[in-house]
């Protein structure tokens, strides 16, 4: 009896530490750990007027309004910050929807995102994707955009 109270209290000594850790550190290391792609750079595209109201792979209701994104590269529900490479736009926005598996290009943004990145006249821009987590953004808990 003796020896498994102290293998207990050895385990919560050992683990203790690693729950006392910061949400980013979890955040990059379930990252690590998930072989999810930190940094990843690709074509960005915008979503066509024709799935305005469609179910997206998570579930909701796509709008064109709404700060969402499609990815075959990141889970469902994270959240991203993209940047447009050719003027250094940046938007932050949650993935909700898949692409078709045979596209090539690395995200399919809302066109309110696309319009915040300022490249809906041209269609395609080169961007940089940068994985935030699951969790919704500090920076974003008051913001009623992507409610």
């Amino acid at each position: 009896m003796k020896k498994l109270w102290i293998t207990c209290l050895l385990f919560f000594f050992w683990i203790g530490p690693i729950w006392a850790q910061s949400e980013a550190t979890d955040t990059l290391a379930a990252a690590k750990n998930s072989k999810i792609p930190l940094i990843q750079y690709g074509i960005a595209s915008f979503y066509d007027n024709k799935f305005e109201g469609r179910l997206t792979s998570n579930g909701e209701v796509f709008t064109q309004k709404k700060l969402t994104a499609a990815s075959n590269t990141l889970p469902l529900n994270c959240w991203v910050k993209v940047t447009n490479l050719s003027n250094k736009r940046s938007v932050i926005l949650r993935i909700t929807d898949r692409m078709h598996p045979k596209n090539k290009r690395l995200i399919d943004l809302s066109r309110s995102a696309a319009s915040s990145l300022s490249y809906t006249g041209k269609g395609l821009t080169r961007v940089k994707v940068e994985y935030l987590g699951k969790k919704k953004p500090a920076s974003l808990q008051t913001d009623k955009v992507n409610k």
